[in-house]
């Protein structure tokens, strides 16, 4: 009984990774509808959220259910309560990376992002695929030391979020106050998927070591 219990609770993550990738897959797509003005990839990322969100509800009943059937100590009831936390950050990235493809959509057949933000914009999607993928990675192999580089990784985020403002505030910003929210809104979703990512890291180091760092490295997520 014991036996087949840990192997459901490897599934369980197995599907974790899975839903990860899923949401990578979606960061990825509605940048290139954003800065391609793509409206078929668009429409394809914010049509297939609700999949994402499938994947989030399947796994919170199942990590229910096997609290439910059994008890869970030490680093199995940190590895339950974990997914159940990393299933809601997931779907909280789904949702922005959709939020992304919505304003390419909206701006469409125009790009949403002025030439001037084009690679500003351009190197935060790649930070944040890079994050989403180290995540997926860190938490596929228990890698809490691994996990720990993500922190790191949210500093360039920051960094190139504060690039964005010093452009959208600047007396040579003459792209006029749509572009201008519009790019403010794209950046915030970005930096949030990075600060989720990296709270599916402190849960992973979490899982690993049975303790969560804590700091201004490691943002709060909602």
């Amino acid at each position: 009984m014991r036996n087949t219990y840990r192997e459901e609770l490897e599934t369980l993550t197995h599907d974790l990774v899975a839903m990860t990738r899923a949401v990578q897959t979606a960061c990825v797509d509605a940048t290139r509808s954003l800065v391609n003005a793509d409206l078929a990839v668009a429409e394809r990322v914010i049509g297939d959220d609700i999949k994402i969100d499938e994947m989030g509800v399947s796994l919170e009943q199942r990590a229910f259910t096997l609290l439910a059937r059994q008890s869970p100590v030490a680093g199995e009831l940190r590895q339950v309560v974990a997914v159940l936390r990393m299933t809601m950050e997931l779907g909280r990235m789904g949702d922005l990376s959709a939020h992304v493809a919505k304003i390419a959509r909206m701006r469409y057949p125009e790009k949403a992002v002025p030439a001037a933000l084009e690679s500003n914009f351009a190197e935060m999607a790649r930070v944040a695929d890079q994050m989403i993928g180290m995540a997926a990675q860190t938490l596929e192999n228990a890698d809490a030391k691994a996990a720990l580089e993500l922190a790191t990784d949210d500093e360039r985020m920051d960094e190139l979020r504060r690039d964005q403002f010093r452009a959208l505030l600047s007396k040579d910003w003459s792209h006029g106050v749509e572009a201008a929210v519009d790019c403010a809104l794209l950046g915030r979703y970005y930096e949030r998927i990075a600060d989720h990512a990296v709270a599916i890291g402190r849960r992973t180091i979490y899982i690993v070591t049975g303790e969560a760092p804590e700091g201004e490295d490691w943002p709060t997520t909602y």
